[in-house]
């Protein structure tokens, strides 16, 4: 078994692959504070520890990356592979600076790779991510601030306004003050999606899938007015890709 590790700034996702396909996933909150040790006492009661053979890590944070690195090294004595520089992705990244394109992207793009039409990935994470891919080629990105973003904001900036739930009101014109909030992030953010795939689309003068992805995905996809599907594990798929490209 294959364990895959798609670490982003509020969750640290795990996957458990045969080496196909995505058999499990589980979640843990990203807490830079905790130690290896800590993290492996969370995370040994949820994955078949004696059954995983292989370790591969996407991450956008580095000081969880070193702790997960340490884990796999003493506890399953294996060298995880870690997406990044050197790493065989089957990728062309077409920005300014390849470089600063993170792993979470690249595993987003990659795990479309034989789609043979071109398809916008709206990741929904801790930041929102726009990511236009067209044969095997990352073409530009957008990255908006996520809804746990938004919502900090507001309430860290403002004397009265609560901290919310993430809900759908039942109605867009909210009428107390918890309602019109989460109007804002739920309603607003899927606004923001069907506006940006208009603003693509005339940009790029052709038609494309969409593909939702992210933690946020099955709460904004039913409120999105253009076609779309929906993918919660785009990135460990992604991953996956790139690991048996690497190992093969």
């Amino acid at each position: 078994m294959i364990l895959l590790y798609d670490v982003g700034n509020t969750t640290v996702g795990m996957g458990i692959s045969d080496g196909t396909s995505i058999l499990e996933t589980y979640r843990l909150n990203t807490e830079v504070q905790k130690t290896a040790d800590e993290y492996w006492i969370q995370m040994r009661s949820l994955i078949p520890v004696k059954d995983i053979q292989a370790i591969a890590i996407s991450s956008v944070v580095p000081r969880i990356t070193e702790k997960l690195k340490e884990i796999a090294e003493k506890h399953f004595k294996i060298e995880p592979l870690i997406v990044g520089p050197g790493v065989k992705t089957g990728l062309n990244v077409k920005t300014d600076h390849p470089r600063e394109v993170g792993a979470d992207l690249i595993c987003d793009a990659v795990a479309i790779e034989e789609d043979d039409k071109p398809t916008l990935v709206v990741d929904l994470g801790t930041a929102i991510k726009y990511i236009y891919v067209k044969n095997k080629t990352i073409l530009g990105v957008i990255i908006t601030p996520g809804v746990a973003i938004s919502i900090k904001a507001l309430v860290g900036h403002t004397a009265l306004l609560p901290d919310i739930d993430i809900e759908i009101p039942k109605k867009v014109l909210g009428t107390n003050t918890i309602t019109c909030m989460q109007s804002g992030v739920t309603y607003g953010v899927a606004a923001q999606v069907d506006g940006l795939i208009e603003r693509i689309r005339e940009e790029v003068k052709e038609d494309f899938h969409v593909i939702l992805t992210g933690g946020l995905s099955s709460t904004i996809a039913p409120l999105c007015k253009h076609p779309l599907t929906r993918d919660p594990d785009l990135v460990l798929k992604g991953l996956l890709h790139i690991f048996n490209r690497n190992v093969k």
